[in-house]
C-alpha cells in the first residue's frame, strides 16, 4: 500500500473499456530507456549474444526474478501508481519491488511449449506438496481472486505482430468469473482453457518498449511462437492486493476490478 497520491491516468473510458473488455494498454508507462538498461542487464545473462542469431537457440529463455535498479523504477512510474489507483482502489494494493521472471522469446521454429491459453494461478491450494516451492500445478485461482489483483504485461522491448506478442481473448474475464464462482473461496486448479471465451474477439499486446497492459486477473491469455527477428523482453508480474476483493460492500465503494465480476455474475 502506499500513501502518496497521483493525478487520474485514466479516462471514464479507458475504465469502462477495462471492466468491459478486460484490459487498458498505456503507452509510455515507463522510459524506453529503463528498458534498455534493463536488456542489456538480461543479455549478460543468457548464454546467447545480442547480435549472433546463430546463438539463439531456443524458443524461449526463462530467467529468474529481476528487482532494483531500472526493474523496481519502471514498475513504479505515477503513471502505473495512478492506474493502479484508479483500478484496484487506493489503498487495496502493494507497490512492487520488482518484475519478477521473464520468459524471453526469440525467433525460433520450434514450439515454445508454453503457449497454451490460460489464467495466471495465484495462491497455493491446499494439495501443495510444501516441499515443492516450483510445482504450481496445483495452484488456484478463486472468485475474489486472492492473491491477485492484477495481471501485467511490460514490454521491455519493441513489440508487433510477429514479436510473439501475448495473444489476449477481449472479455474473457467475465466468462472466468461465472466459471470461478460456483467454486467459491476454495476456487480452481488444473483448468482446462482452451475453449474459455473462444468465441470472443482476440487482440496482441503489442506496442513500443514502455508499453504496460493492465490486465483483469481472470483474462485469458496466451503466449505463442515467434516469428520476426528480434527477440522480445516481456515482464508479466502480477500486482497483489493489500486486502481481499470484496463482492459485497456496504458502502458500494466497488473498484473496477470488482465491477467486472459483479456485472459477469448479474449476467448468468
Amino acid at each position: 500500500m502506499t500513501d502518496e497520491h497521483y493525478p487520474p491516468a485514466l479516462t471514464a473510458a479507458e475504465i469502462e473499456g477495462f471492466i468491459e473488455n478486460g484490459f487498458v494498454r498505456i503507452d509510455h508507462a515507463f522510459p524506453s530507456e529503463l528498458a534498455e538498461e534493463a536488456r542489456a542487464i538480461m543479455w549478460r545473462d543468457m548464454p546467447c549474444v545480442p547480435d549472433d542469431p546463430s546463438t539463439w537457440t531456443r524458443p524461449v529463455v526463462w530467467l529468474a526474478g529481476y528487482g532494483g535498479g531500472p526493474f523496481a523504477a519502471a514498475a513504479n512510474t505515477p503513471i502505473l501508481h495512478a492506474a493502479f489507483d484508479q483500478l484496484v482502489g487506493v489503498g487495496r494494493w502493494v507497490p512492487r519491488d520488482g518484475l519478477g521472471s521473464f520468459p524471453v522469446r526469440f525467433p525460433h521454429p520450434d514450439d515454445p511449449g508454453d503457449a497454451g491459453w490460460h489464467v495466471d494461478l495465484s495462491f497455493p491450494g491446499d494439495d501443495c506438496d510444501p516441499h515443492e516451492q516450483q510445482d504450481f500445478s496445483a495452484w488456484r485461482v478463486n472468485i475474489t481472486s486472492r492473491g491477485r489483483a492484477l495481471l501485467m504485461l511490460f514490454l521491455f522491448s519493441d513489440v508487433g505482430e510477429e514479436d510473439a506478442p501475448t495473444r489476449i481473448r477481449v472479455g474473457s474475464h467475465m466468462d472466468m468469473a461465472r466459471y470461478l464462482a460456483p467454486a467459491g473461496e476454495a476456487g480452481r486448479s488444473r483448468m482446462y482453457l482452451e475453449t474459455m471465451g473462444a468465441e470472443r474477439p482476440r487482440t496482441l499486446a503489442t506496442g513500443e518498449a514502455g508499453t504496460v497492459y493492465l490486465c483483469h486477473p481472470f483474462l485469458v491469455h496466451a503466449a505463442q511462437m515467434h516469428r520476426g527477428t528480434q527477440p522480445r523482453f516481456m515482464a508479466q508480474p502480477g500486482l497483489a492486493p493489500f486486502e481481499p476483493f470484496r463482492l459485497e460492500r456496504e458502502d458500494g465503494a466497488y473498484s473496477p476490478v470488482e465491477i467486472a465480476i459483479r456485472r459477469a455474475l448479474q449476467e448468468t
